[in-house]
Parts: C-alpha cells; structure tokens; sequence
C-alpha cells in the first residue's frame, strides 16, 4: 500500500518538474521500514525512529522533513496517516555550508587516492578520478556528470542535457580535460559486456549511483586527511564546483571589466537561471582578496586625480 502511494508520489513530483531523485531515495528507505514492520499508514514513531538512525541531528532533520511532506500529502486524500512534528530533532533552520576550495595539490592527491582503490582490474578507480578531475575542470553538477552519455563527448565539448533547470547546454572543455576523457573512455572499451551508453561507469558495467561514488570518495578523502571521522563535516563533491568558479574568477585578475564578462559567461557555464545565482559559489581566497585590494586603491587614485 505504502510503496503505490509512494510510487505515485515519485510520479506527481516529477510531472511538477521536478527530477525528485534526492528524495526518492531516503522515502523508499522508510517505506521499506515501515512496511517491513507491517504499516499500513504513516505513523510518527515509525518516522521518527527511521529518520533518528542517521549520524546527525542534521540529518534526522532533513529526513523527517522529506518523511513530513509524504504524510501530509497523503493525509489529504486519508485522515488515517498521521503527520509527525516538524520540530521532533529540533527547529530545522537554514545554514549555508562554507565550501571547502580545493588547491591544486588536493585535487592531485584525491585523483590518485581514487585510483588505489582496488580490487585490481575494477574500474570504479578510475571512474571515481576521472570524476573528479573533470568536475574541477568544469564546475559541473555532479548529477550532470554522472548523467553523461558517450554521445554527449562532442568536438565542442560536453552537452548537458536535462539539467537542473530543465535546459540543455553546451560545455567547452580545455585540451587537457579531453585527453583525460579520451583516456577513461580507452579504459572503459576494456570493461566486458557493457551494454549501458553511460560515459561513467560501475564496477557492474552500468551507471554508478550518486550514494555508491559518494561513499567512495568519503574513503579517500578520509585517507588523504581531508575529513575526519564520519559524522564529521567536512570537503564535498560538490565543493569541486565552487572550487571551479573561484580559480577561474581569479584568473581575471583585477580587470573590471575582465570580471564583468567573466560573471556573466561564468552563470552561462555553470548552468545558472539568473547571474546572481552564481555569487553563492564564490568564496574569498587570498589571490581574490589581493585583486580586491588594488581595486580599491585604483579607485582612490582615480578619485583623487
């Protein structure tokens, strides 16, 4: 009973727009309990005792909100689900994580790191580095990249289909991004009886899922001494993103002008609806500190000419 509401929930969602894979995933998970349990509506212990087994009070939260908005839309069409508390782990407010900009040198030894991972002749190694490097090279989302098809390694470039704003776009990649594409690509014919088109791939021949390469990178990121133990914060996938967008405002330099244009191509790029979207992925680092100061003592010289 509960897996049809479900499945038709998945569906509505989706017909809003919405690509509702984040979501999907924790709601099967609590379906699977409390079914397994033999429910037959939703109840608050049941959410609420699946959503405390996480490693976070943050966590607990966001699975209990994700768990909150199934019942209430199913308390619509039957009173009988009960809707658990939204403040049971606490009042859920709004924290915009600082991102962690990756150096060079960090990027290198998570890059290698993947590619110790065993067993010997597993392709996910490889997968998961290749990965990276091109999620440094691009600022895509990682959706983006795992949702790459043979097909869309073109001459121009990368094309991102479906994004998150239901666009397609074209992203230009540097001659050393195609190389190592060509080369996972090289590696990849290697893998026996892979029927997927999918660029990225497992080590069963098919797509990877986001959770399975997610968790992999928690592994070497912990060996590299990136992150700490788990339940601890920490660097991100998705932290490759807003790594892209500093470096590459920092290579304008401190040219105005440079940096307009830059900001508007940089929205393009990354796949943003509005400009202004893409000030949330930048973070002062020293070198953009720097160029901010001898703008400011520009403009006190051209004020005082």
């Amino acid at each position: 009973m509960l897996s049809h509401d479900l499945d038709s929930y998945i569906v509505l969602q989706r017909a809003r727009g919405l690509k509702f894979t984040t979501q999907s995933g924790p709601l099967k998970s609590f379906v699977a309990a409390a079914e397994a349990a033999g429910d037959t509506h939703i109840r608050t212990a049941r959410v609420l005792d699946w959503a405390a087994r996480t490693t976070s009070d943050e966590q607990a939260r966001n699975r209990l909100a994700i768990a909150r908005r199934f019942a209430e839309h199913l308390a619509i069409a039957d009173p009988a689900h009960e809707v658990p508390p939204a403040d049971a782990f606490g009042r859920w407010r709004f924290e915009q994580r600082m991102p962690h900009i990756y150096t060079g040198a960090e990027i290198a030894e998570l890059m290698a790191a993947a590619r110790r991972l065993g067993p010997p002749g597993a392709i996910r190694g490889e997968t998961l580095a290749t990965m990276i490097g091109l999620l440094a090279a691009t600022g895509l989302r990682v959706s983006e990249a795992l949702g790459l098809d043979l097909d869309d390694v073109t001459d121009a470039g990368l094309v991102i289909r479906e994004t998150k704003f239901r666009k397609n776009r074209l992203v230009p990649l540097h001659p050393s991004a195609n190389v190592a594409l060509e080369g996972y690509m090289q590696r990849r014919r290697l893998v026996p009886g892979v029927a997927a088109n999918a660029l990225f791939l497992g080590d069963h021949g098919r797509r990877p899922a986001y959770t399975s390469l997610y968790a992999l990178f928690l592994r070497i990121a912990r060996e590299t001494g990136l992150r700490g133990l788990p339940g601890e914060k920490g660097p991100r996938l998705h932290d490759l993103r807003h790594t892209f967008a500093v470096r590459s405002l920092e290579a304008c330099g401190g040219d105005r002008r440079a940096i307009s244009r830059h900001m508007l191509a940089l929205a393009t790029y990354l796949g943003h609806a509005d400009p202004s979207h893409t000030w949330w992925y930048l973070r002062a680092t020293p070198a953009l500190m720097r160029h901010i100061a001898d703008a400011g003592e520009t403009l006190m010289a051209e004020g005082t000419a």
